[in-house]
């Protein structure tokens, strides 16, 4: 007769789920932690934050945050909104119908055209700023925010096509045969059939060329000056020959980050089955 031990689950399989909840709960912590404490630094004095070791306890306060709305970060918050909205949906307009012609009906050669995408994003920025820079000047198109909007669309449009095709291709073909046996059109298939389905994929690639957007500084810095600067280049004016304002500077990148923070939260469902379309079979 077996001994009770043997009945007995072995250790993988009793403490398996929950060490590995720890990892991702620790790990998560780790990553999570740099903001934590920048959200706290924005509330600090400069005293307080310019110390040499570390201060937990202290007294809260707005000042930083009046600093900041009193050097006007209004436009800039302004400036960025636009060129990432405007280009994510001029992104997702162009790249849609894109990602459909080489996904549901294969263009000839379409492994071609992916690799074409695929190579305009192994040019380094810096390697082609000196000639969108006269191109732009040449146009009279510096410091404008439509600027921004053309190369962040260039910018952000490969990877939108990458990942709607990876979408559009876990759309069951069977559903798209019945659209077409009921008498749907292209246009109609595309609209009613295609883009309900793979809604959380189009909510997960808007995110990420939002993200790319509003974090772009190298463009932006190079190609605007006052009218049309974007928030990465307004937080660069804390870094002066005085030193660093840590405490103003934490609370501009707080404000910098919270819009982006609130898409995530809001779209959090739809990004969660998006990022995951196509992971179980």
């Amino acid at each position: 007769m077996r001994s009770p031990a043997a009945f007995r689950p072995p250790l993988r399989r009793r403490f398996g789920p929950w060490l590995w909840t720890t990892v991702t709960w620790v790990v998560t912590a780790v990553f999570f932690f740099p903001v934590l404490w920048m959200a706290l630094t924005a509330f600090k004095t400069e005293a307080d934050a310019y110390t040499t070791s570390p201060t937990v306890v202290f007294s809260p306060t707005l000042e930083q945050f009046r600093a900041v709305f009193a050097e006007g970060v209004g436009p800039y918050l302004g400036n960025s909104a636009l060129a990432a909205g405007a280009s994510t949906a001029v992104v997702l307009l162009l790249a849609t119908p894109a990602a459909y012609a080489l996904s549901i009906r294969p263009v000839r050669r379409w492994r071609d055209v992916l690799f074409f995408f695929l190579s305009t994003k192994m040019l380094p920025v810096v390697a082609a700023i000196v000639p969108v820079y006269l191109a732009a000047r040449g146009l009279g198109a510096l410091d404008s925010v439509g600027t921004l909007i053309v190369l962040y669309t260039a910018m952000n449009l490969p990877v939108a096509v990458w990942m709607l095709r990876s979408f559009f291709l876990e759309i069951p073909r069977e559903v798209l045969e019945a659209a077409r046996v009921d008498g749907a059109t292209t246009r109609q298939e595309v609209m009613w059939v295609l883009l309900p389905m793979v809604a959380p994929g189009l909510a997960a690639t808007a995110l990420i060329c939002v993200i790319f957007s509003w974090n772009e500084f190298f463009l932006a810095l190079n190609l605007t000056s006052v009218r049309s600067a974007t928030m990465p280049v307004f937080l660069v004016g804390f870094i002066t020959s005085e030193g660093l304002y840590w405490a103003r500077l934490a609370a501009a990148a707080t404000l910098a980050c919270l819009p982006v923070l609130l898409m995530g939260w809001l779209a959090q469902r739809q990004l969660a089955r998006g990022l995951s379309m196509g992971a179980v079979k």
